[in-house]
């Protein structure tokens, strides 16, 4: 029987129970709405920049898991892993979405709070008492993973510093657990935290401590700051620590660390106006220090990206001395404050400008730790 070729335009579909025999080679150049797949013994990452774009599938031969490509922006791909349904490769960012806490500190007399507190991000309003840390503290510094919260070293008005590693849960509204301890017991610290580690800097010694947020152990020193400061504030950025302010002094330095390498702090650029006593938030670029000694009510920033001396970029609502930081992704918040007060300022990362009153702590307190998820 004769061949007959059937023209391109005359095929509409083609039922593959009909088809036998060899197929011919085809030419995969002229081959259309065909989505990319790369296998390879590693996890994607977010400057992996897929010629594919969307949809582009990446599978990992070593451990079995495979990432979808859900957001294609050059160098901040976000990777779903659908495989195990977590670890997601995707940009760091430092601030959360749906909640500040506050957490410790000193009510106006001993002794030490064990009150945690939560806030909302999505609306303006008054916080709630959601549990107690293991050990009632202050002067103690805050750290977030984006599970849990953090409260390290500190000081119980009993004259003896702490070295406790405190971590309570953002899913669940319950208390504190004791889960590690920091390498020198402490009061004055100071955190800050990358992806994977939360590190508890200075205070009443110049160690920075690191410790993992995958388990609960404990931290190791892996550096020193470049002067010993107490009552300092504390900035992250995506690759760096950062120290501000504080005393002796006081003092306008702002030192920066490496997240990646374990190393000493070097002095870097300055505050407006040297202090201590004041407080850190981060935005994506920036880091900010507000309040401090002498009643501030300066809100500074300075840029991550270089070693930059920091501007005035607004007002709290009122000059305060420790005030408790947290950080959403568009706005700053500074908690409570000696004078003994419970306001919850707001201040916008997206333009220079005065922070708001947006609502209330449940108890008036200072020297507190701030976290966000």
């Amino acid at each position: 029987m004769a061949l007959t070729k059937a023209k391109v335009s005359f095929i509409e579909g083609v039922d593959g129970s009909a088809l036998t025999g060899a197929m011919p080679a085809v030419n995969g150049s002229a081959l259309t709405g065909i989505v990319g797949m790369t296998k390879t013994t590693s996890d994607p990452v977010i400057n992996t920049n897929p010629s594919t774009g969307l949809g582009t599938c990446w599978i990992n031969k070593t451990s079995g898991e495979m990432f979808i490509c859900t957001d294609a922006t050059a160098n901040e791909n976000v990777w779903t892993n659908v495989g195990a349904g977590t670890g997601d490769v995707e940009p760091y960012s430092f601030g959360g979405t749906i909640s500040g806490y506050a957490s410790g500190g000193y009510p106006n007399g001993y002794p030490s709070s064990n009150v945690i507190e939560k806030y909302s991000y999505t609306s303006n309003a008054n916080a709630t008492d959601v549990g107690d840390l293991a050990v009632g503290v202050d002067f103690i510094a805050g750290q977030s993973s984006s599970t849990h919260g953090y409260v390290t070293g500190g000081y119980t008005g009993s004259g003896s510093p702490r070295n406790e590693i405190q971590k309570f849960s953002f899913s669940v509204d319950g208390n504190a657990s004791d889960v590690a301890d920091l390498t020198v017991a402490r009061y004055t610290p100071v955190g800050q935290h990358s992806g994977t580690h939360g590190y508890s800097t200075g205070g009443t010694s110049n160690v920075i401590d690191k410790f993992p947020f995958a388990s609960d152990t404990n931290a190791t020193d892996v550096g020193d700051c470049f002067t010993q400061k107490q009552y300092a504030s504390g900035q992250s950025s995506e690759t760096h620590g950062f120290v501000s302010g504080g005393s002796p002094g006081p003092s306008n330095s702002i030192e920066k660390f490496s997240f990646s390498v374990d190393g000493n702090a070097t002095d870097l650029s300055d505050l407006t106006v040297a202090r201590s006593e004041l407080t850190g938030t981060s935005s994506v670029t920036h880091g900010y220090a507000a309040g401090g000694n002498g009643s501030s009510n300066v809100i500074d920033r300075f840029p991550f990206a270089s070693n930059t001396n920091a501007t005035d970029v607004g007002d709290l609502t009122q000059g305060r001395e420790y005030p408790a930081g947290s950080s959403s992704t568009t706005h700053g918040y500074s908690a409570g404050g000696k004078p003994t007060v419970n306001i919850i300022d707001k201040f916008t990362f997206a333009s220079t400008a005065n922070a708001t009153d947006v609502g209330d702590l449940t108890v008036g307190r200072w020297v507190t730790a701030g976290q966000q998820v």
